[in-house]
């Protein structure tokens, strides 16, 4: 396998087919979202041939009050490591407060989400296996719907659960104070 060619997108630098690549987080692509916040996934498009088959990893930014992403359950383990700031773990009906160097794992099925919490924006490093057969459920949770990251309804349909949010966009992503834009 050789190295991938990098191509430069609206929102930064990603790999354009298969293949080996070096990319520095203040250069690859960012999807943006006014819901979600922001997340750099590192790898490209499945149509170019460059989505990572067995793994998701990303960077994922979250400014305070704002998920990640709608609570839900999944048939794949994932991990999170805080980089910088701080969030608040949703976690089985559980709400904790993370900050810089702490870790969590999921096994598949446990329910979660991440809020931004503190004065500025909380970085996230997400890594998650990608099973053969991709499930997930979105169950109803009161403590979740409380931080605008819970569904009314339970469903497995992520169409359903992000019905009501607009699309991500892929652009740039530059907050004051992230460690990756220090000189």
């Amino acid at each position: 396998m050789g190295e991938a060619r990098l191509v430069d997108t609206a929102g930064g630098l990603e790999p354009g087919g298969p293949g080996w690549f070096v990319v520095n987080v203040r250069d690859t692509a960012w999807w943006q979202s006014d819901a979600f916040g922001a997340s750099c996934p590192f790898e490209g498009s499945e149509e170019a041939g460059a989505r990572f088959p067995q793994l998701g990893i990303n960077i994922h930014v979250l400014e305070p009050g704002k998920p990640n992403c709608m609570y839900h359950g999944e048939s794949g383990q994932e991990a999170f490591l805080v980089l910088s700031g701080e969030c608040l773990l949703l976690v089985d009906g559980q709400e904790r407060r993370l900050r810089a160097w702490d870790f969590v794992h999921f096994p598949a099925w446990t329910e979660h989400v991440l809020v931004g919490a503190g004065d500025g924006p909380c970085a996230v490093l997400m890594v998650g296996a990608r099973p053969d057969v991709d499930e997930v459920s979105y169950p109803v949770s009161e403590l979740a719907v409380s931080h605008g990251a819970g569904v009314e309804e339970a469903t497995p349909d992520p169409g359903v659960a992000y019905a009501r949010f607009p699309k991500w966009s892929r652009r740039r992503h530059e907050p004051a104070g992230l460690p990756w834009q220090q000189p």
